[in-house]
């Protein structure tokens, strides 16, 4: 089973901005997902955010065990990134994701949808409207 290792820092921000009885998932955020905003060849593998969801997403099923209890999740497309060690800490203001093979992202981003919401977006219009921000 995958475990993440969460700071005092980075536990107080998560029980600050997800509720109790929210389902987070980590996911990559270099266009690869329907919760990426982020995309191109500078992003892959090299960006990840949470996502926070009202429920389950069946898209991913692998469990992240970790010390705060939150109900975290990923898929085998973002597992493929992460190696021993995961740890997530809050650093300058900015989450930070780091294995043992050192920073995976010094600025992970945290989203919150509804399924709902979610479900209604239209990815292709999204990711014309980004322009600049996809490599």
């Amino acid at each position: 089973m995958m475990k993440i290792t969460m700071t005092a820092a980075a536990q107080d921000f998560l029980r600050t901005h997800v509720q109790p009885d929210t389902v987070l998932l980590l996911t990559l955020d270099d266009g690869s997902n329907r919760y990426s905003t982020l995309g191109g060849s500078c992003a892959i593998g090299d960006k990840f955010q949470f996502v926070a969801l009202t429920e389950k997403d069946p898209a991913y099923a692998i469990p992240v065990e970790n010390d705060v209890g939150i109900q975290l999740w990923t898929n085998a497309d973002t597992e493929l990134y992460l190696n021993n060690g995961l740890t997530l800490d809050r650093v300058f203001n900015q989450l930070a994701l780091r294995d043992d093979t050192g920073i995976l992202d010094s600025a992970v981003g945290l989203i919150t949808y509804s399924a709902e919401e979610k479900s209604k977006l239209d990815l292709k219009k999204e990711m014309q409207t980004l322009g600049t921000r996809i490599c």
